[in-house]
């Protein structure tokens, strides 16, 4: 088994040191947040560190990354209009979704450029991405900067929920594999994940017990 220290991550080459950190923690999120400017310009961008941070009240989390030398369009619409939604990429979505990742200038919409297509919905300030099958309406709450590699947690709320209802179980679980929903590996790797089960609340001295294997 390959071992690395602390000391020889810091030697390594910019590009495969990033590769490799962004890689072995697992596989992340893969979602693209939209906005809209004050100047009703619209931005989507691919992220990686979408995650859930309570269910209620329903909030969300994301990392953006340091903002005093490169403008980050996504960040700057949220702390002026307070709203942003968070879609889902889905398997047929793929390049596009990538693509939003170029560094565009600001007055330059990521839908015109990749062939997305942003949805307006119940009259929510920013768009949706049309394509994707589960969208989050999303309003800001607060953000937590981090000293310790300059980047800031934005922290949201979920306001509005839209997916196709077959991919819904009655206990209110979604089963994102029905919905394509794809997963990141590193930067810029795409998977579909293959649910292998789903598993009942976990209890001491309580046997294991699966939702979709039936008991002999």
């Amino acid at each position: 088994m390959e071992h690395i220290t602390s000391e020889e991550i810091t030697g390594m080459e910019k590009l495969f040191r990033l590769n490799l950190i962004n890689s072995v923690t697992g596989y992340k999120s893969a979602n693209l947040i939209a906005t809209k400017s004050k100047e009703n310009g619209v931005n989507v961008a691919v992220f990686s560190s979408v995650t859930h941070l309570g269910s209620n009240p329903a909030l969300l989390g994301f990392i953006t990354r340091p903002t005093k030398e490169v403008p980050r369009n996504t960040y700057k619409n949220i702390k002026e209009n307070q709203y942003f939604t968070v879609n889902h990429i889905q398997k047929d979505m793929i390049e596009s979704a990538h693509q939003t990742a170029a560094k565009y200038d600001e007055e330059i919409s990521e839908f015109q450029k990749t062939g997305l297509e942003e949805e307006y919905l119940d009259n929510f300030f920013a768009p949706y991405v049309k394509q994707s099958n589960v969208k989050l309406g999303c309003k800001f709450v607060n953000e937590y900067y981090i000293k310790e590699n300059d980047t800031v947690m934005v922290i949201g709320a979920i306001e509005h929920i839209y997916f196709d209802e077959s991919i819904q179980a009655p206990d209110g679980w979604l089963r994102l594999d029905d919905a394509e929903t794809v997963a990141i590996n590193g930067l810029d790797g795409y998977a579909l994940p293959n649910l292998l089960d789903r598993f009942h609340y976990a209890r001491p001295g309580q046997e294991i017990k699966s939702f979709f294997k039936k008991d002999d």
